[in-house]
């Protein structure tokens, strides 16, 4: 099957602000749509693509009553695995209203963010953190702490910056009320 956008999984989470897609190494993962996540057991791999042809659980017509999506989704509200689950919901809702190709220009600015985050600011233990600030912030305020940070960053270290923009990434979670760690 061919999908249109291959960033995007089919439960609705982001592909392109996950850790394991933020890598160069050889466990990086391509998403679920690539080959290798194809061949594995995932129950929404399983129904909705290779039974239904579906890229999205979300165009199934049994997505209200489907009981595997909604635990997916009700679980994602408290727990994280790997991958930030908090705006699951949200993305999918904005999926839903403004389609596919909108929600992933979205996130292409927030994975250009994220990559400015992950080049100039990461200490080396930063990656799922900005990750997760990339995945629940607001895009407008994400970018404008970024922006702030990267005025005030000159000539400071590595660690300065991450420092730096911590800070400023936890001031907008803390107004926002959302958790900037994986919740396990």
């Amino acid at each position: 099957m061919d999908f249109s956008y291959p960033e995007i999984g089919i439960c609705g989470l982001s592909c392109r602000l996950c850790p394991r897609y933020q890598t160069d190494a050889a466990s990086r993962c391509l998403g679920c749509k690539s080959p290798d996540r194809l061949s594995l057991g995932c129950p929404f791999i399983t129904c909705a693509v290779k039974k239904k042809g579906l890229e999205f659980c979300q165009d199934c017509a049994e997505n209200l009553t489907c009981a595997k999506w909604r635990q997916h989704r009700e679980a994602g509200k408290q727990y994280d695995s790997f991958k930030c689950y908090q705006t699951l919901d949200e993305d999918i809702a904005f999926m839903q209203q403004h389609g596919a190709a909108e929600f992933d220009q979205t996130q292409q600015t927030r994975e250009q963010l994220l990559r400015t985050m992950l080049l100039e600011f990461n200490d080396g233990r930063s990656k799922s953190y900005f990750c997760i600030a990339a995945t629940v912030l607001d895009l407008a305020e994400l970018s404008g702490a970024l922006a702030s940070a990267r005025q005030m960053a000159i000539g400071l270290t590595v660690q300065e910056k991450s420092k730096l923009l911590h800070g400023k990434l936890d001031e907008l979670a803390t107004r926002k009320g959302v958790c900037l760690r994986l919740r396990k």
